[in-house]
């Protein structure tokens, strides 16, 4: 999914330093950002934010639906660029046709990964088909490390099965969690899986304690470590916890997307679809996507214009130091 906002905000990378003891759950709460035209699908946006822009090397998180298509209009997200980052698509309902300048032209799924490595650069577009009636589900970004942000393009599809932990039902799309590990390889230590909570239940799931993790709820209201969690918020947990428990107090299912890697701890630029490690980066970047040049080659099968980038900001796009990990306290 593209970042189509028609000023998007340049973001320096990393919180300040915290000196002061902190909570053990965070809560954020998320914005909500049009993708775009008249009728535009709205999503809401939890990472990257003031409070906090990077968990592990996850550095966008948008959430979007139950929508109805019909009133929507659904997804319709022209050919636009990546560089420096990998996008992780995972819905919960409806169907969106995948197209990208290496060729590939896959569906996505509800219970399906699909994972695009922009490396030095790709381009993709992202349409609901004529058989999404409802759209529902969230598209992640994460930030290469310095040694491979400029690595081949590459698309990856998996389909994870079901694994039982206690009053849970999870699906680890990337990572390991609950003895079962995904087979698709990751750049940095990362986790990323899909969490059904069974009615007044309460699950414990060990973790790594090297991983800080993030906790978005779907639907339900969900207690992260004691923590309540409403949907759409996104509970963050900081690194030094060898298990997380998560209890669902309600009648009915509550359904999560639990996301953790190491802290990521080099300094990065994110501007429009872009990560850079600095304002040269992103300079080039644009300037290679407004003139068609062959770093992020062509999508074929789009009806319709690519999207053209936005004006860069009239200042230096500097990063901010990457905050000094902060340890979960009681």
């Amino acid at each position: 999914m593209s970042n189509v906002e028609v000023d998007p905000a340049a973001l320096r990378c990393g919180a300040a330093d915290h000196g002061e003891a902190v909570p053990r759950v965070e809560v954020l709460t998320a914005r909500d950002v049009p993708l775009g035209g008249p009728r535009a699908m709205t999503v809401r946006r939890t990472l990257p934010q003031r409070a906090r822009t990077l968990i592990g090397a996850w550095c966008f998180i948008d959430h979007y639906g139950p929508d109805d298509v019909a009133d929507t209009g659904g997804m319709d997200v022209a050919p636009h660029p990546h560089t420096g980052l990998q996008t992780v698509s995972w819905l919960f309902g409806g169907e969106i046709e995948h197209r990208d300048s290496m060729g590939s032209h896959a569906l996505v799924r509800p219970g399906e990964l699909n994972l695009m490595t922009g490396g030095y650069g790709i381009s993709h577009s992202e349409v609901s088909t004529p058989r999404a009636a409802v759209l529902h589900g969230v598209q992640l970004w994460v930030a290469l490390p310095g040694e491979h942000r400029h690595t081949a393009r590459d698309f990856r599809h998996q389909v994870p099965g079901p694994v039982r932990l206690g009053g849970a039902e999870i699906r680890v799309f990337l990572g390991s969690l609950a003895g079962d590990t995904s087979p698709v390889p990751t750049f940095t230590p990362l986790l990323g899986a899909e969490l059904v909570l069974d009615p007044r239940s309460t699950t414990t799931v060990p973790v790594d304690p090297a991983f800080e993790h993030g906790l978005l709820v779907d639907h339900g209201d969900v207690h992260m470590a004691g923590t309540l969690l409403r949907p759409a918020e996104l509970g963050y947990l900081a690194r030094g916890s060898d298990t997380l428990t998560l209890a669902n107090d309600t009648y009915t299912p509550a359904r999560a997307v639990l996301l953790g890697g190491t802290p990521f701890e080099e300094e990065i630029v994110m501007w429009w679809n872009f990560i850079g490690r600095d304002h040269q980066d992103i300079v080039e970047a644009r300037e290679a996507w407004e003139n068609a040049s062959d770093r992020f080659g062509s999508v074929s099968g789009y009806d319709g214009d690519r999207l053209p980038a936005p004006a860069l900001p009239n200042a230096t796009i500097t990063p901010r130091k990457n905050p000094t990990p902060l340890e979960g306290t009681r």
